[in-house]
């Protein structure tokens, strides 16, 4: 069995598996969000917790509050004239 050009061989992406009751994971996961932070925040704040489980803590904390930060992935781009004629001439056919 092929798939027809352009079209996906999974449109829907993957099914999403319910529980009896109807939640989903995701709707169970986040029911207990709550706890979860506050789970954390224990850890964090815990007196017998190592200087490990505490970084892993705050850093799970900050992401989620703050977002991850921005990593530069210092990419150098050169100028190349061949190349840009090239994709001139791939756009000028595309449009064409």
């Amino acid at each position: 069995m092929g798939f027809k050009k352009g079209q996906s061989g999974n449109p829907g992406g993957r099914a999403k598996v319910t529980m009896a009751d109807g939640k989903t994971l995701t709707d169970l996961a986040r029911e207990h969000t709550p706890k979860a932070v506050q789970a954390l925040v224990d850890v964090l704040e815990g007196a017998e917790t190592s200087d490990a489980a505490r970084v892993s803590a705050a850093t799970a904390l900050l992401d989620r509050g703050w977002g991850r930060p921005r990593q530069d992935v210092g990419v150098e781009m050169k100028s190349d004239e061949g190349i840009a004629a090239l994709l001139e001439a791939a756009r000028k056919r595309a449009a064409g």
